[in-house]
C-alpha cells in the first residue's frame, strides 16, 4: 500500500475512532465509576464507627475487594494507582499511568479542578488494542486522616500504618491535590 493511501485511509478512520472511544469512555465511566462513591461511604462509616486507625482495613480491604468484585463482573483490568504508594504491590503505576498521573498534577496545580481530570485513548498493547481510561482521585477531607502531613498523624496511627504498609509513601497530602487515579485497561477484542 503507498504511504499516502495508508495516510488516507487511516485519517477516514478517525472520526470513528473519536465515536468509539467516546462511547468507550461514557460505558467504562458508567459501569467503574460507581466503585468511587462506595469506598468513600465506607472510608467514612469506618471513622464514625471505629476512628481512624480502626478504619485503615477499608482501603487495605475493602476498597480492593470492591474493585477486584468488579474486575470479576467485567474481565477488565481495574486498579487504584499513586505516585506516591502505600501498597506499593497493588498500586504502583505502569509508564502509561504514571505519565498520566503526573499530567493530572500539571492540570491541576495550572487551575482544573482535579475531581474533573480524566483521560482515556486506544492504545496497543502486545500488538492488541486496549482501551484505557483513568480518573484522578482527589484528596477529600476523610483521606487527610491517614494521608495529610506525616508530623501531624497521631504517633498511635502512624505505628498503625507502619504495622500495616511498611513502605507507606502516602503522606503528606493537602485537601484538593490528587491522590492517585483510578485506571482501567480494557481488552478490544
Amino acid at each position: 500500500m503507498k504511504p499516502s493511501l495508508a495516510i488516507a485511509l487511516s485519517l477516514t478512520a478517525l472520526p470513528a475512532l473519536a465515536q468509539d472511544l467516546a462511547a468507550l469512555t461514557a460505558n467504562t465511566k458508567q459501569t467503574v465509576l460507581p466503585v468511587v462513591p462506595k469506598v468513600v461511604a465506607a472510608m467514612q462509616e469506618a471513622v464514625a464507627d471505629k476512628g481512624v486507625a480502626g478504619a485503615i482495613p477499608v482501603c487495605k480491604e475493602t476498597a480492593p475487594s470492591l474493585i477486584k468484585e468488579k474486575r470479576r463482573e467485567t474481565g477488565w483490568d481495574i486498579r487504584r494507582v499513586s505516585l506516591k504508594t502505600r501498597n506499593a504491590e497493588r498500586a504502583t503505576p505502569d509508564l502509561w499511568e504514571a505519565r498520566q498521573l503526573a499530567d493530572f498534577n500539571i492540570r491541576a496545580a495550572a487551575g482544573e479542578k482535579p475531581e474533573t481530570l480524566e483521560k482515556s485513548e486506544i492504545v496497543s498493547i502486545d500488538g492488541k488494542p486496549v482501551f484505557r481510561y483513568m480518573k484522578a482521585l482527589p484528596v477529600a477531607d476523610v483521606c487527610l486522616k491517614c494521608h495529610g502531613p506525616a508530623g501531624e498523624l497521631d504517633a498511635g496511627l502512624r505505628a498503625s500504618l507502619a504495622a500495616s504498609y511498611p513502605h507507606d509513601q502516602a503522606t503528606g497530602y493537602a485537601r484538593g491535590q490528587i491522590r492517585g487515579a483510578l485506571t482501567v485497561k480494557r481488552p478490544l477484542e
